[in-house]
């Protein structure tokens, strides 16, 4: 499945990739164009019992047609396709999709194929993270947005967060509770993210690690800010920043191995399911979904060193 309006996607590369993976395999190439296409060609290759699904666009194609082809025996490959990249970088692959090639054709020759678990949320899987509250706020503004998201990348990222935290995101009001495992309720939550892999998001080459608990084959991960004060929010990323994961403070609610939770308000609150936003809901339900897929695991290529 090829998003041919993904960042890092051009007519060469897509070229290139199919190539590539044409060597040894049979090949179809087909393009998606509007949001749930990938979702819907994916479950009819796993209904015609194709083997392999490929996502190459950003991770919102991956998403798609890992959601497509969940409970089934067809397996997900990625290639890196978007601005970012979150999952296939956190599989250990380049960020440049025709040096990926080469590590997803070595996994394919190898048939490393192993079930992974997934979140899920409101029904929908997630493959690396959901993110509630000012989290999403901010995704809400970069895909306004959309048309420059090509370009600009990081910095407009960086620009939505600003502008969101100055003017877009009420910063003295709690926008939802949060109960279910891994301890007590939370009354006062502003912005959680739940992980089903580490690290959240990347910042150029900086991996922004907020917990090595979040892994393929655990439970979710949760971590909630309950309040948005500017020093305690950037004091805790920097730290992720620096690796090892958020630290225990007295504004964090940090919950492993999570089967199960639920964040509402009787208000909306925006959320995003890995870096799409999804509007607007009082109720998230969320649950840990063990070997939903099974994922192509990307090797070193015989000739690299």
């Amino acid at each position: 499945m090829v998003n041919s309006f993904a960042s890092s996607v051009t007519a060469r590369n897509t070229v290139v990739v199919h190539r590539r993976l044409a060597r040894n395999n049979d090949v179809e190439v087909v393009e998606t164009n509007r949001r749930g296409h990938a979702t819907r060609f994916a479950h009819d290759a796993a209904r015609r019992g194709i083997d392999v699904v490929i996502g190459y666009g950003g991770d919102g194609t991956l998403n798609e047609v890992a959601t497509g082809i969940a409970g089934t025996e067809t397996s997900l490959g990625v290639l890196p396709g978007g601005s970012t990249n979150v999952f296939a970088r956190t599989l250990g692959l380049p960020n440049d999709p025709v040096e990926a090639v080469d590590f997803l054709v070595a996994g394919i020759d190898a048939a490393d194929f192993r079930p992974i678990g997934l979140g899920q949320v409101n029904g929908r899987y997630f493959c690396f993270h959901t993110g509630i509250g000012y989290d999403a706020a901010v995704v809400q503004k970069v895909e306004r947005r959309g048309s420059l998201k090509r370009w600009l990348g990081h910095p407009l990222f960086i620009s939505a967060g600003l502008s969101t935290w100055l003017w877009g995101y009420d910063k003295h009001q709690p926008h939802f509770r949060l109960h279910g495992d891994g301890g007590p309720d939370v009354a006062d939550g502003y912005f959680t993210v739940v992980l089903n892999t580490n690290p959240y998001t990347y910042l150029g080459n900086r991996p922004l690690d907020l917990s090595p608990a979040a892994t393929l084959n655990r439970g979710l991960v949760a971590i909630t800010f309950t309040t948005m004060r500017a020093t305690a929010i950037l004091g805790s990323l920097a730290g992720a920043l620096r690796g090892g994961g958020v630290k225990p403070a007295d504004h964090l609610d940090i919950r492993t191995d999570v089967a199960k939770l639920v964040a509402e308000n009787d208000t909306p609150f925006p959320y995003q399911v890995d870096g799409d936003a999804l509007g607007t809901t009082t109720r998230l339900e969320f649950v840990h979904v063990p070997d939903a897929v099974k994922l192509v695991f990307p090797a070193k290529p015989p000739n690299e060193d």
